[in-house]
């Protein structure tokens, strides 16, 4: 469920942004009619409508996310306030100016954070945030636990500079592939090396303390 709910955003705007793709001058009629307040000069064309209801969308569904943690009484991330708080402002301003690129710096800017918060940790403050977060699920020796912070914040630095690359480099449709299928098949298979990586590493818990 919570693996559901964490995705929810980003395959909502990938959905909004196909449909709108395909139904441009609906989409912008639609967008122009209803959300033309919220948009300098109040029109909405055919070009942008896409990108513009899908980043509506995932401005919603974030805030929903955050909603529903709330109101079950679990606790919300930090990482996922940082997240809201960027796609409110990058959001705003890409619907505000019609512009698409306020939205695409938003999974770097989040990337970055977390690869920094992440080296920060470990640097400055002699800390390791993983093992913060998950030391209670598993036991590893403390180099163990440095590598994969760093191995971790490499990832993320990277994924940055790759979406980076991605959303300037290529049309809005490719970046828009590539922010659902790319990024999150990167994600999982990067995933899957780290654990097993670990499992190679882990302290079994001694007989008795089971």
């Amino acid at each position: 469920m919570k693996l559901l709910l964490d995705f929810l955003p980003i395959v909502l705007f990938f959905l909004a942004f196909k449909w709108a793709e395909g139904h441009p001058d609906q989409a912008a009629s639609w967008a122009t009619q209803h959300l033309g307040f919220l948009v300098q000069g109040g029109v909405v064309t055919p070009e942008v409508a896409p990108v513009l209801l899908a980043t509506l969308v995932v401005m919603v569904a974030t805030g929903f996310q955050v909603a529903l943690l709330k109101a079950s009484g679990r606790t919300v991330d930090t990482m996922l306030w940082v997240s809201l708080a960027l796609v409110v402002v990058l959001g705003a301003a890409t619907v505000w100016f019609h512009s698409e690129t306020f939205i695409k710096l938003k999974p770097t800017v989040l990337y970055w954070a977390m690869g920094s918060a992440l080296l920060l940790g470990q640097w400055v403050w002699k800390r390791n945030l993983l093992r913060s977060l998950l030391g209670t699920q598993m036991r590893l020796p403390e180099p163990i636990w440095w590598r994969l912070s760093q191995a971790w914040a490499a990832f993320f630095v990277t994924m940055g500079g790759l979406n980076l690359w991605v959303a300037y480099g290529f049309d809005t449709a490719t970046w828009v592939n590539f922010k659902l299928f790319g990024s999150m098949g990167l994600l999982l298979a990067f995933s899957v090396a780290q654990a097993i990586w670990v499992s190679r590493h882990l302290i079994e818990e001694p007989e008795g303390s089971r």
